[in-house]
């Protein structure tokens, strides 16, 4: 049985899109959400850039590790989240883009955004009212404030609530 250390996260909220936006052209691209598979751990390895060990996350017992793709490449991973479902609310582990979805060379905008919706879409469909709650660095705290309408509840937590959860799965998964 494998235990969780504190996750301090840090990902930047770098656009609200719909779904995720290609910085070159401005086209949009529909996601697709689904469970990280042992086979796909050989595609996120911080020898190909990514920041996490996303094998000892898949690893951790509660917790679910998502991967998120563009429909129509189902094979590229964009992003990924660890969840752990609490008694009443979502919590977020840890959120990281692909190396190629970070910084001033990055191909899509809105990945973090989309993982962050994502968790609330989940937080709804398992009857918690689209509540998510993480721990944020010290410098992010307002930056989480103002892009994702999360509230700061003292220390280092923060927690996104209905409304927030509604405003953000309705940008990126309207159907």
């Amino acid at each position: 049985m494998k235990k969780a250390n504190i996750e301090y996260l840090d990902f930047e909220i770098d656009k609200l899109t719909r779904s995720i936006e290609n910085v070159q052209t401005g086209d949009s691209f529909q996601t697709d959400v689904r469970h990280l598979l042992k086979v796909d751990l050989k595609s996120v390895t911080k020898k190909q850039g990514w920041l996490f060990d996303w094998k000892e996350e898949l690893a951790y017992d509660l917790r679910e590790v998502y991967k998120l793709t563009i429909k129509e490449n189902l094979s590229i991973i964009q992003g990924l989240i660890s969840i752990q479902v609490k008694e009443d609310h979502i919590f977020l582990s840890l959120i990281e883009s692909a190396p190629f979805n970070i910084g001033k060379k990055k191909v899509y905008y809105g990945v973090p955004g989309n993982l962050v919706a994502f968790a609330c879409k989940l937080s709804f469909q398992k009857g918690f009212d689209g509540f998510v709650s993480f721990y944020a660095k010290t410098r992010l705290i307002e930056h989480y404030k103002k892009e994702l309408l999360a509230n700061h509840i003292g220390g280092n937590t923060m927690v996104i609530n209905t409304t927030a959860a509604k405003a953000l799965i309705e940008k990126y998964f309207k159907e």
